[in-house]
Parts: C-alpha cells; sequence; structure tokens
C-alpha cells in the first residue's frame, strides 16, 4: 500500500468498536507508564542502600529522592521533544516511543548491580534510568490526551478521555498493590536484597505488551487529515498561541495542586500530621484512590451532557470554599472513617478537573500543534505546582504555619476559577474536527 492509500484508509471513518480497541490500546499504555512512574517512590524505601554508599539512611533516601525529583524536571523536556514528535509524525508514532522510553528506563533499574559491586555507576545509571522516564511521563499525557480526545467520536469525547486519569490511577494503585503483596510474602531483608527489582521486572514486561498493543493502534482521524506540514516550527507556531497556553497554564495549576495534595501527598500527611498507622494510612489511600478512579468517566460523560465550563466551576467554587475546611478538620480527626470520608469528599471535587482536563486542552488547539500545546505547558506547570506540592506543604510544617498550605492550595484553586470563569466551554467551541 502507498502512502497515499495510507493515508486514505487512515482517513476512513473509524466505527465505534475500532474507536474503543485503539482507545482501549492507548490507555493501556498509559496504565504501564504511570506504573513505573510510581514504582519508584513506593520502592524507594528498600532500594536506597543498593544505589548508594551504606550510611545514614536518611541520606540515602534523600538522594534516593532528588533524583525522583530529576524525573519531575525532566517532564516538560519530554513534554516538549514528545509533542514536536507527536505533531510532526503522529500520534501513534510518539506512543509508541514513550513507552519504549519507559521500559528502558525500568529495566535499567531492574538490572543495575549495586553500588557495592560497580561503585559510582549504580547511582549513575539509576540518574540516566529516571531520565528517560521522566522523558517518557512528560511525553506521554500531551501525545495521550491528543489521541484519546482525537479518537473519540464528539458526542463521548469527555467520556472517553477521561480514561486517561482513569488509567493514571490505576497505575497509583497497582503499584501500591504489588508492594503490599511482596511485603506479604517477603521479608524485609529479602525486599532490601533483591525483592525491590521484582516490580521494575513487572513493569519492564508489561511496557512490551503495551508496545505491542500500541502497534496495533490507527491513526487519528484528524492527524491523517492534516493539511500540509507547517512552513515554521512548532515551538514558533506554538507562540502564536499565547492566550490557549496561558489557559493551560491557569486551568492546571489549581487542579494538579489539588490532585497531589490529596493522593501522593495524603498519606505521608495521615501519618506525620494526624497521627494515624502506616497500615490505616495505605489502606485509606488504596480506598479512596480506587473510587476516585471509579468517579472520572461518571464526570467526563456528565461533561458531555452539560459542558467542561460548568464542571470546571464547580471544582474551582467548591475548591476554594472547602480546601481550608476539609484539611483543617482533617488534621483533627481521630478515626478511619472521618479520615475516609474527608479525602473522599475533597476527591469528588478535584474529579471536576481531573476527569476532563485533559479534553478541554486538546480542545483548545488545532491539530498541528496539538500535542506540543496540550504537553509543554501541562508538564511545566505540573513540575512546578504538583510536583512542589509535598516539599512546600512539609515546609509550612517545619516553621510551624502548616495551615499556611491550606490557605496555598486554596488561592491557587482560585487563580484557576478566574480561568474557568473567564474561558470559552471548549465542548461548544473545539478545535477538534475530523471532517
Amino acid at each position: 500500500m502507498d502512502s497515499a492509500s495510507a493515508i486514505s484508509a487512515s482517513a476512513a471513518p473509524r466505527t465505534t468498536s475500532q474507536r474503543i480497541k485503539s482507545i482501549f490500546s492507548g490507555s493501556v499504555g498509559n496504565l504501564v507508564e504511570w506504573y513505573d512512574w510510581y514504582v519508584y517512590a513506593a520502592f524507594s524505601l528498600y532500594f536506597a542502600k543498593a544505589f548508594f554508599p551504606q550510611g545514614d539512611m536518611t541520606a540515602q533516601l534523600l538522594n534516593t529522592a532528588a533524583i525522583f525529583a530529576v524525573g519531575f524536571l525532566m517532564r516538560p523536556i519530554g513534554g516538549w521533544l514528545m509533542g514536536i514528535y507527536a505533531d510532526r509524525k503522529g500520534r501513534k508514532a510518539a506512543l509508541l516511543a514513550s513507552v519504549l522510553l519507559m521500559c528502558f528506563g525500568s529495566l535499567i533499574i531492574a538490572l543495575t548491580p549495586s553500588y557495592e559491586t560497580i561503585g559510582v555507576g549504580a547511582p549513575i545509571l539509576l540518574v540516566i534510568a529516571r531520565l528517560l522516564q521522566g522523558l517518557s511521563v512528560g511525553g506521554e499525557y500531551g501525545t495521550s490526551a491528543t489521541y484519546l480526545s482525537e479518537m473519540a467520536n464528539k458526542e463521548n469525547r469527555g467520556f472517553f478521555s477521561s480514561f486517561q486519569y482513569v488509567t493514571l490511577i490505576s497505575g497509583q494503585l497497582i503499584a501500591l498493590a504489588v508492594l503490599i503483596v511482596l511485603q506479604q510474602t517477603l521479608t524485609t531483608e529479602q525486599l532490601e536484597s533483591w525483592g525491590w527489582r521484582v516490580p521494575f521486572f513487572i513493569g519492564a514486561l508489561c511496557a512490551v505488551v503495551a508496545m505491542y498493543l500500541r502497534r496495533g493502534m490507527e491513526e487519528t482521524e484528524s492527524f491523517a487529515k492534516k493539511k500540509e506540514e507547517p512552513k515554521e516550527s512548532l515551538l514558533r507556531t506554538l507562540l502564536r498561541h499565547p492566550k490557549e497556553v496561558l489557559t493551560v497554564v491557569g486551568l492546571t495549576m489549581g487542579g494538579t495542586l489539588a490532585f497531589y495534595t490529596y493522593t501522593t501527598y495524603m498519606q505521608k500527611y495521615l501519618v506525620n500530621t494526624v497521627g494515624m498507622s502506616k497500615s490505616d494510612s495505605t489502606m485509606i489511600s488504596a480506598a479512596t484512590l480506587f473510587l476516585f478512579m471509579l468517579l472520572q468517566p461518571i464526570v467526563g460523560a456528565l461533561s458531555d451532557k452539560i459542558g467542561r465550563r460548568p464542571i470546571l466551576i464547580a471544582f474551582g467554587v467548591l475548591g476554594t470554599v472547602f480546601t481550608y475546611p476539609i484539611l483543617n478538620t482533617l488534621h483533627t480527626i481521630d478515626t478511619w472513617w472521618g479520615a475516609f470520608f474527608l479525602i473522599m469528599a475533597a476527591l469528588v471535587i478535584v474529579s471536576g478537573y481531573t476527569s476532563i482536563n485533559a479534553v478541554v486542552k486538546a480542545e483548545l488547539f488545532p491539530t498541528e500543534i496539538r500535542a506540543l500545546g496540550v504537553g509543554l505547558p501541562y508538564a511545566l506547570t505540573v513540575s512546578i505546582f504538583g510536583g512542589t506540592a509535598e516539599y512546600v506543604a512539609l515546609w509550612f510544617k517545619s516553621i510551624g504555619m502548616e495551615s499556611g498550605f491550606y490557605w496555598y492550595v486554596t488561592a491557587c484553586i482560585a487563580c484557576s476559577l478566574l480561568v474557568y470563569v473567564t474561558m470559552k466551554d471548549t465542548q461548544k467551541h473545539s478545535k477538534i474536527t475530523t471532517d
């Protein structure tokens, strides 16, 4: 089949089953990517000794945390490079490259000998692995959001694109589940000796499966029907859409900070501030994350009925009004169910952002720069606000002003609310077209 025929075939109308198959393949790859990303944080307590000199455990954990931060810093670069690749070569090609990078990163961590065996080479290889994983995750978001939004039909775009966060949360839950299973089946000594390598081997193997599934994906109609290659650089083209870029930054700021506050940071908050046991904290986090995951397609489908903007405004208003009361009350709670219901209430509010943020961003940009337009400003905003959420929270606590963090989250959500109120409803003014 020549290239003209291939484009014609790619541009042919999709059946519902073809759309669902491609969306499933893209979503499974997203799950694997986020599983690999979260496994590093979940198992750092066990593999820190393997990569750094014997000595103070706190110093070893700080070193692994610093390398985790390096991965976060690579996410904007991944959003930039992979966004350009997706807009030039296609969404499918970029999604395959993304999951391949994650596979290599996991394999490097799983196979790297300990510090005792190869010395400084061990942490160097760990840094290289996290650089690859940071590039991968940074590129995955914008490309995946673009692919799911373009592949879905207009009537169900909010519903299908919501599966990006379903799989993101699933990856976090599976990483947590693997940790619990290994803790129950292996001794601490076994986990520190070799057991920590198991989840990384699992991640690499799953990435191979995801690559196989993604090879069978079809290219989106929007990209297949793209008229011609841009005559200028994509970054310069993106700069011709400053309003859309700033909209992505503004609508992401409060949402990503709230998401990381009530998911990643909450487990530590329940132990460090509320005074709960680690086991109770883990179970509450797992239970709330599971229900939070189930909410995504429900709210996504609702946005197809009533529009994106009302749901974003609902998140902004409720987040601004209730963030301080929820966190301040949680600080004094002393029961498992009390903590569960408060965190669950917060996550119901946050669903107004997480379920539809991908499709809203994709609907802002034209086809030729959609992946870059979604991925780069999002990755920058997440690195600044989401990636620093835990550090800022702990800093406020360290100076005896923990409530300052509550107001900080509230203020960021309020800033995002201003964007939601002034922006157009992207469902009614979408730039995603398939004709």
